[in-house]
């Protein structure tokens, strides 16, 4: 196995991809000997050629900084001798650029899933609480406790309460990315059944809420308000026990690829995370969307000094402004709340090998492949276009990942060098970018892409994910779901009461 990894013929740096590069070995790279200065912790970068002070680092044939002092041939680059070149917002120009995509569609292909009446499909079959308001957290709760205890639930895959602190004291937009982040939840289709619960005398009456749901399945989805009834807890277990025998016929069907929905993130990113994990999920992605699926790409901070990547594959000149906007409005938002835009990469991520948020963001946009953007959504905006999406979130993980379940997702890849346990309230998949913590935390990781820079061809690796990915959607379940880590995490943004 190699040692040190160039990635890109333009680059100026290799990645140590071996765990015991040491001080004084020497090692060839492109036919020429390379003598390391020092010692080198996996993931992390070596200076290939000597650079003066001030120069463009350059990884994945990109620059991700420039050096802040003159470094040697053989020395590590990391954040003593590194800074991001980025700044204030930019002009972009619309370069149009296209790429040949080789997967053919394979139309015998179908997942087995739940179709709903309004024509999308779940992959699981759940019976959903969703409080209106965090005030009744605890009722939702009892009730749901209730339920499993007193009725037989066996043909459901889960019942879940979805706790939040929200849907009173907030004002504006930030009541409103309430609201259509709730709406957006009780009309998921992996639920089978919601029974929405209110208090009563909240920002977010359920009149009000109503309306911001719009059409919904009125035998799938009921509402409680808990100010109206003697005992909440009893009227919710009598209407959660209809819903019960409501989804009891639900059955599996096959159904095309077109109606899958993934969403793209990654959290606790390492140096492998551009190498192995996010270049297959963009595998992925193309492969789906040559099949009639849907990808969606978020964490708007992490495209910043990688945007221009984005842009330049938008599909036409609307979507291209759209993503500038994107870009640019999410900068406006650092501002808003006098915060630095490029605060970024991470403690963990520095461990692990990245500097600066260039090379975190070239990173992260390869989980989105290779295929053009076809729309731009705003948070909780549905999905109305079949191809590669890109949306408006944060990069925190449980928020993001949440993010792209409300838009419509109904699984989330997550690609992770250091290793999370969350889930979000779809199937969360852990894709591990190295093979060591894998091995480490296999209560946590759902498949492994370190295989990468082993042994392991990117073909052989891809056909393995989406066999994996394939088996999720038709049921089998994931670590975080066996453990019941499942949660919503709401985008907060704004002032509260």
């Amino acid at each position: 196995m190699k040692r040190l990894l160039k990635i890109n013929a333009a680059d100026n740096v290799a990645v140590a991809i071996a765990d015991d590069l040491k001080k004084g070995e020497t090692l060839d790279i492109d036919g020429r000997p390379i003598t390391l200065l020092e010692d080198i912790v996996r993931g992390h970068k070596v200076a290939l050629y000597d650079l003066a002070e001030g120069e463009n680092v350059v990884k994945y044939g990109y620059p991700i900084g420039h050096t802040t002092a003159p470094v040697k041939q053989g020395a590590w680059i990391h954040s003593h001798n590194l800074k991001t070149n980025l700044r204030d917002d930019l002009e972009y120009t619309y370069a149009p650029q296209t790429y040949k995509i080789d997967y053919a569609k394979r139309d015998e292909l179908r997942v087995m899933g739940y179709l709903r009446k309004n024509d999308t499909m779940g992959i699981r079959n759940e019976l959903w609480i969703v409080p209106s308001v965090g005030c009744v957290n605890g009722q939702a709760q009892a009730i749901a406790e209730r339920v499993k205890r007193e009725c037989d639930c066996s043909h459901l895959d889960d019942v879940r309460v979805y706790t939040h602190n929200y849907g009173c004291s907030q004002l504006g937009e930030d009541h409103a990315n309430t609201q259509h982040a709730l709406a957006a939840l009780v009309k998921h289709p992996n639920a089978g059944a919601v029974l929405v619960l209110g208090l009563g005398c909240e920002n977010n009456q359920i009149a009000s809420f109503k309306e911001v749901i719009g059409e919904w399945d009125d035998e799938r989805v009921k509402f409680l308000i808990a100010q109206e009834v003697e005992d909440e807890i009893e009227e919710g277990v009598r209407i959660c026990k209809e819903l019960v025998e409501k989804t009891r016929a639900d059955k599996r069907q096959p159904l095309p690829l077109s109606y899958l929905r993934v969403g793209l993130k990654c959290g606790g990113s390492d140096g492998f995370s551009g190498i192995t994990a996010n270049p297959l999920v963009g595998l992925f992605s193309d492969w789906l969307i040559a099949q009639g699926g849907t990808t969606v790409l978020t964490e708007v901070p992490e495209m910043f000094g990688a945007e221009t990547i984005l842009m330049n594959r938008a599909a036409d000149r609307a979507v291209f402004d759209s993503t500038v906007c994107l870009i640019n409005d999410f900068k406006g938002y650092f501002r808003k709340y006098d915060q630095p835009i490029y605060e970024n990469p991470s403690p963990g991520n520095k461990k692990g090998g990245i500097t600066t948020l260039e090379e975190k963001s070239l990173g992260c946009v390869q989980k989105g492949g290779a295929q053009q953007v076809v729309d731009v959504l705003t948070y909780c905006q549905p999905i109305v276009k079949q191809g590669l999406n890109l949306l408006q979130a944060p990069g925190n993980d449980l928020v993001a990942a949440s993010s792209l379940a409300l838009s419509g997702c109904q699984i989330v890849l997550f690609t992770t060098g250091r290793g999370t346990p969350f889930g979000a309230f779809v199937p969360t998949m852990k894709i591990s970018t190295n093979t060591q913590l894998s091995q480490f935390k296999r209560n946590w990781i759902d498949f492994n892409a370190g295989t990468m820079v082993e042994d392991e061809e990117p073909q052989a690796v891809l056909e393995r994910l989406i066999d994996k990915i394939l088996a999720t959607v038709d049921g089998e379940p994931l670590k975080h779901e066996k453990t019941g880590f499942k949660e919503i995490a709401i985008f907060k943004t704004g002032v509260t009461l």
